[in-house]
């Protein structure tokens, strides 16, 4: 199995019946909406407020300096292994861990990772570990440097998302060494030249990879109060509440969303057909499609945006306002559509890795039945968490009378969402 053959094999033959599918979908929508009308009328979400502090051992553990550098030595020791493996080892990924490390390991795994420990790559991320490697030979607080501009936000994220996930679906030959080194050496370039102009604030919006799994942690029962830096348990809705509203979040989101949507899409025998048939030629009208999904995605959000604030009247900063809703349905996507992509793939990486040649990779961990129900499932919990987020955020900010039709935009959004996801997989 090719390293990027996302998915099982068969993902449109899954045994769905479309009916029961779409009428369960709107049935968990409508019924969530309509109980929340009802039954919710305050925000019950605290943000990074909320939380139970942790026993101080577990603390302890947690912030100890060991547990640091050993975090920060493994990430950096496997981007050596991935680096070494791209110049060194075999071509071809049936021989060479680099691709399904950046692939699989990186790009997938950070999503139950994210969800189960909080933001992990900002302790793995071997570029913030180069950054404050040089601080140190430099004699150089690693913080310091230029503020940073509020305008850019998350911007400079959402480009790298945008263009790791070109590269993912888009690119001739995604699994070459070249290709991957001639993304992998100037993203580390510039990131490295921001943090020494910004300092280590530079990683926390701009790093793709950390914003990425920063904003799925939003989802993990595990977070840090910012009052005493104390690791707490939490309602994941307390996480999500806390999204931070900057420039570019929305962006960020709308290429998760759009780049899966497109992952799914391109497995379409007619998008297959259109690809190899263009005139433009295979590449220009695959990062069409890429860019037309993510652009579809975000423009009916604005849509959306726009109604909201012609139901509820005067609201302030109508796009990002709602915009930690879409989180959880960047994540019903994400596990429906690279589950099987990480329980196949993943061990067959870490048996190259660890020095096998040509390990076979296991066979799906659930037989097509249940491969199909947890696609489902998580499509449509996603969107039903996005609903219970959206409704908190509109009791807090809409006039009482107008909280529940102020609503029904984004509710239109995630049905919308909601067929777009189930069509995909049953297409």
């Amino acid at each position: 199995m090719s390293v990027l053959a996302h998915g099982i094999g068969a993902r449109h033959d899954l045994p769905l019946s479309p009916f029961y599918a779409f009428a369960g979908a709107f049935a968990a929508l409508f019924v969530s909406f309509l109980a929340l009308g009802l039954l919710w009328s305050a925000s019950r979400f605290r943000g990074d407020r909320a939380g139970r502090a942790l026993p101080a051992a577990v603390q302890r553990l947690a912030d100890a300096r060991a547990t640091r550098v050993c975090a920060r030595a493994l990430g950096l020791a496997a981007a050596l292994l991935v680096v070494g493996s791209l110049l060194l080892g075999p071509a071809g990924p049936e021989r060479n861990p680099a691709p399904g490390a950046v692939y699989v390991l990186l790009w997938v795994g950070l999503v139950p990772a994210s969800l189960l420990f909080g933001p992990v790559w900002r302790l793995l991320n071997p570029l913030r570990t180069l950054h404050l490697l040089g601080c140190r030979v430099l004699r150089r607080d690693p913080r310091a440097g230029r503020p940073l501009p509020p305008r850019p936000g998350m911007w400079p994220a959402a480009a790298g998302l945008l263009a790791f996930t070109w590269l993912e679906l888009v690119a001739p030959d995604p699994a070459s060494p070249t290709a991957l080194l001639l993304f992998l050496g100037p993203y580390a370039l510039v990131h490295l030249t921001g943090a020494a102009r910004y300092g280590a604030r530079w990683f926390d919006h701009a790093d793709a990879f950390e914003v990425y799994s920063g904003l799925l942690a939003r989802l993990s029962p595990l977070g840090r109060r910012p009052a005493d830096r104390r690791l707490v348990l939490r309602s994941p809705f307390n996480g999500l509440d806390a999204t931070p509203q900057l420039p570019g979040l929305v962006a960020t989101v709308c290429v998760m969303l759009g780049s899966t949507a497109y992952d799914g899409f391109s497995d379409a025998p007619s998008w297959i057909t259109t690809v190899q048939t263009s005139s433009l030629g295979r590449t220009t009208t695959a990062t069409l499609g890429l860019l037309g999904a993510v652009a579809l995605v975000a423009g009916l959000y604005a849509l959306c945006a726009a109604a909201t604030r012609l139901f509820a009247g005067r609201l302030p900063h109508p796009l990002t306002a709602f915009a930690h809703s879409l989180v959880p349905i960047a994540l019903g996507y994400l596990v429906a559509h690279y589950f099987t992509l990480l329980a196949t793939e993943g061990p067959r990486t870490l048996a190259l890795a660890l020095g096998a040649d040509r390990p076979a990779a296991p066979g799906p961990p659930l037989g097509p039945g249940g491969i199909a129900t947890l696609q489902v499932t998580a499509i449509v919990l996603g969107h039903v968490l996005g609903v219970v987020a959206a409704h908190d955020r509109s009791v807090r900010l809409l006039p009482p009378g107008r909280a529940v039709a102020g609503q029904l935009p984004l509710l239109t959004l995630m049905i919308a969402y909601t067929v777009g996801g189930l069509s995909l997989l049953i297409a």
